[in-house]
């Protein structure tokens, strides 16, 4: 069952086409990577699933985008809603200068939560869910600026969590880390993708392979394929897929 509909999707930074008539379901409770040469759409497509683009000027937008249902698009859409519903994680870790603990418990207290132990409870179960309670539990009094960039990027993961979205974006989220760091956050997709619906943009084809259910190969602002990670890997319908996954180009 599909919890991110596309239809005929473009979206125009003045008068260029980022993304161009993208047409796909994203289903739920799966891991979608999307892959692609830089510059080929693959950020402008996550971040209109949660309008992360209006920010920019000159934005706007063709076609359908639903979440959850809904099109996000709709003059009625409450965009803090639209926001909470589906969480970010940026590809450098974004802790904001607070302690651990207020970094987790930033969206829930925006949401009118002011009990300390509704909090409490909120702050530990999305540092479990993002596998680092057992490192910061004794210190979330400390900056989260003061923790390594692997941990800060799982605490960054904990603080989207915390609002109870159903869907995850992921934009490179392991660029900026290390091996062993990118290690944790991929075992920390595979757990996630039970209750959560996972998109995540890398331009690492082995990750994109270890990590996801379906991949979407994007290039020059198109959708060039899509289908379930082994088949894009192993047997693509297009020629232009199987020369970016073999390394032909990109």
């Amino acid at each position: 069952m599909s919890i991110i509909s596309a239809e005929d999707f473009t979206l125009y930074y003045g008068s260029k086409a980022g993304v161009e008539q993208i047409t796909m379901d994203i289903e739920a409770n799966a891991v979608t990577a999307i892959i692609g040469p830089s510059g080929c759409g693959k950020s402008t497509f996550l971040r209109s699933i949660n309008r992360m683009n209006d920010l920019i000027p000159g934005v706007r937008t063709e076609g359908k985008l639903h979440v959850a249902g809904e099109e996000i698009h709709d003059k009625q859409i409450n965009l803090v809603q639209l926001r909470r519903t589906v969480g970010m994680v940026f590809q450098r870790p974004n802790p904001f200068p607070k302690s651990i603990y207020d970094n987790v418990a930033y969206g829930p207290r925006l949401q009118g939560i002011r009990r300390r132990s509704a909090l409490d409870e909120i702050v530990e179960k999305s540092l479990r869910s993002a596998a680092i309670w057992d490192e910061v539990k004794d210190v979330l009094n400390k900056s989260a600026l003061s923790i390594s960039g692997g941990q800060q990027q799982r605490l960054c993961i904990a603080r989207a969590l915390a609002t109870a979205p159903k869907v995850l974006l992921m934009d490179e989220p392991c660029s900026a880390l290390d091996p062993i760091a990118t290690t944790k956050i991929e075992e920390l997709i595979r757990f996630l993708r039970e209750d959560y619906t996972i998109c995540i943009v890398t331009h690492n084809m082995q990750q994109a392979a270890r990590v996801s259910d379906w991949t979407a190969f994007f290039c020059l602002g198109k959708l060039i394929e899509y289908d379930k990670t082994n088949t894009i890997f192993t047997n693509p319908k297009q020629k232009q897929t199987e020369d970016y996954v073999t390394g032909r180009f990109g």
